[in-house]
């Protein structure tokens, strides 16, 4: 649904009914993931897509069909078959789960309100049921503001607390996910099944070292929605005319600014210094933390000395080996630009747990379901 955000607000905040139709379930290869939607107005306007223009035609009729029929949300399958494929243009071979429901935004303002966070650049999950019992499916519940306050309703007591819990959980996480709650016999008495659509602060990009590689990486990391920070502790260095791209550049000493600034579990950490009195006390914080990705550049002979240094200095052999250096995938790099592709793809596959290598040398799914979360 947040991908259509700014049309969504838009609706809501003048009053128009809307049908929402969104991705809650992938099997195998599909284009586009668990939470695209596409949403058909009043007026039939329509915007989005969830299938990358497979199954738009079908999708979009059953939208118009809710919207003016008023009637309840509907799950529908969309596979692959020789008999259908071609009918609806799913020929990717996958499998797709779509719940169309109708949005009246004066019956839920919290939406209008978590859609108006999201537009203006703030933090929002909006926790959507996508299974259970008939009374619940297509309920929303929005968790924003400075306090992740929960707003909305799914049954006005225990599931709106652990639906609101999970939303709270998955927005700090940054990630979209389908989640199942409840049906325990304790805390949320109903099995539901819930899609929180999550819009998280841009994740962290810390580049330490400002030379060339930093400044085409800042590029790269920013055009991958990063939040780039380049930080140097020569001034004559560490300028923003140097880093154009950067969203801020630090005079400091490396460790000494990692030790002040805020990480979390979506954190990138590219040291580029090349330098051990700035790279081990770096490193050895760094490795210490709860980030995603501590990578080094160097050479092999660089790299093996850097490791002598850090055990020297009492970091783990386990934490070592989340330390990713030489640093990128074997692209064959050697130019600024292409090494900072190659920072970036071992970015992407750490976070995704690709592989790395060439998709014709792999098998089975393209896109690797994410993790669920209970």
């Amino acid at each position: 649904m947040l991908n259509i955000a700014d049309t969504l607000h838009r609706w809501c905040r003048e009053a128009r009914p809307f049908a929402l139709a969104t991705v809650v379930t992938v099997r195998g290869s599909a284009p586009l993931p668990v939470g695209t939607s596409v949403a058909v107005g009043d007026e039939g306007d329509t915007v989005g897509s969830i299938s990358g223009g497979c199954v738009e035609g079908a999708v979009h009729e059953l939208c118009r069909q809710v919207l003016h029929d008023r009637g309840a949300p509907q799950r529908v399958s969309f596979s692959y078959s020789d008999d259908d494929a071609f009918a609806v243009g799913l020929t990717c071979g996958g499998e797709l789960d779509v719940l169309v429901q109708r949005i009246d935004p004066t019956t839920r303002p919290h939406l209008g309100d978590a859609l108006a966070e999201v537009v203006h650049g703030r933090p929002a999950a909006v926790a959507q049921v996508v299974d259970g019992p008939d009374d619940f499916l297509g309920s929303t519940l929005g968790v924003f503001g400075d306090d992740q306050s929960a707003h909305g309703r799914v049954d006005g007591g225990p599931a709106d607390r652990a639906v609101a819990d999970r939303a709270r959980a998955l927005l700090r996480a940054g990630r979209t996910a389908r989640t199942d709650i409840g049906g325990t016999g304790e805390g949320c008495p109903e099995h539901l099944s819930v899609l929180v659509h999550v819009a998280a602060a841009r994740p962290r990009m810390l580049i330490f070292g400002a030379v060339d590689f930093a400044a085409a990486l800042s590029r790269a990391g920013r055009f991958l929605a990063y939040r780039v920070t380049v930080c140097d502790a020569r001034p004559v260095f560490a300028t923003p005319a140097r880093f154009p791209h950067a969203d801020e550049v630090v005079v400091d000493w490396p460790h000494r600014y990692l030790e002040r600034t805020e990480v979390d579990e979506r954190t990138a950490v590219c040291v580029l210094t090349h330098d051990a009195k700035f790279d081990i006390p770096l490193l050895r914080l760094a490795l210490d933390l709860p980030v995603a990705y501590v990578g080094a550049m160097g050479s092999r002979r660089t790299h093996d000395e850097r490791l002598r240094l850090l055990r020297e200095q009492g970091v783990t052999d386990d934490d070592l080996a989340r330390l990713r250096s030489p640093i990128g995938l074997d692209l064959g790099a050697r130019t600024p630009e292409e090494t900072a592709v190659s920072i970036t793809a071992e970015i992407i596959a750490e976070a995704h747990q690709g592989t790395g290598r060439p998709l014709t040398r792999t098998t089975g799914p393209i896109h690797r379901a994410p993790t669920a979360t209970s």
